[in-house]
């Protein structure tokens, strides 16, 4: 199949699932198609794929991601001991474990195109990612707290796990609970990486999006947090801090020198 062949697979498979799509026409361009496409995923709930639909999505994703061009951890240049900060797409970063800014559901995000770490890492990964994380919820039997940590196979993105955990929500006042929750996130996030055998690490900025928790200090408090675990527990592992816009990356750059 070429790449357009197995987007219209994927695609008219999904519309096909449900009547409510009848009478929805597949654009005849390709941002058309992808835009189509990645809304049906997002919208999509959790439940059985065939085998022919996850051998077609991990090929069409995968490739889509090589396209965006993929960064090695290998490639990049520490600018502190241990520590890196790398400009860019999380979901095109090869490395052991990337973090998903979640939400307590843990299902990732339901709008459609939406631009936050959720919807980003869930689109690239293919609905396989979805369908495991409702496997591990429906077992826990309630929705995740905030500050803690669930690992997960990447499926179709260039690195081997998924962290996922919850910020804190800022609405109004920055108050200590936030900054010890937000530091919580970070140091469980490492744990559950270093028992798994992870060698690196990349954060995205946990809670500055939508949840609201103001850049710097939610930058400040991802540095000395994880130079405060490194240092305690003196593990190896390389924490890559993930910025994408320029104003996180000059707080960054400002922190870390």
């Amino acid at each position: 199949m070429t790449q357009t062949e197995r987007r219209l697979y994927l695609i008219n498979t999904l519309l096909g699932e449900s009547p409510r799509y009848r009478g929805v026409s597949v654009p005849a361009q390709a941002q058309g198609q992808k835009d189509l496409l990645r809304s049906l995923m997002n919208v999509r709930m959790p439940g059985p794929l065939t085998d022919e639909y996850i051998s077609v999505e991990a090929a069409y994703l995968t490739e889509e991601t090589r396209r965006k061009g993929i960064t090695d951890i290998a490639d990049l240049t520490p600018v502190q001991g241990q520590l890196y900060l790398w400009q860019g797409d999380i979901t095109t970063l090869k490395c052991d474990a990337i973090v998903n800014a979640a939400n307590s559901q843990m299902l990732g995000c339901f709008r459609p195109l939406h631009n936050c770490e959720d919807n980003c890492v869930h689109s690239a990964a293919g609905l396989r990612l979805r369908n495991y994380c409702n496997d591990m919820m429906e077992r826990q039997g309630y929705e995740e707290p905030t500050g803690q940590a669930k690992i997960t196979p990447a499926f179709n993105l260039p690195s081997r796990f998924v962290l996922h955990t919850v910020g804190p929500i800022v609405d109004g006042e920055l108050r200590e609970r936030h900054c010890a929750l937000l530091a919580s996130c970070y140091a469980s996030c490492l744990k559950l990486a270093e028992e798994n055998g992870c060698a690196h690490i990349a954060f995205c900025c946990i809670s500055t999006g939508v949840f609201g928790f103001p850049q710097k200090e939610a930058a400040g408090i991802a540095v000395q947090t994880v130079k405060d675990w490194l240092a305690k527990t003196g593990s190896k592992m390389k924490v890559i801090f993930n910025v994408f816009r320029d104003d996180d990356l000059a707080i960054y750059r400002g922190i870390l020198g």
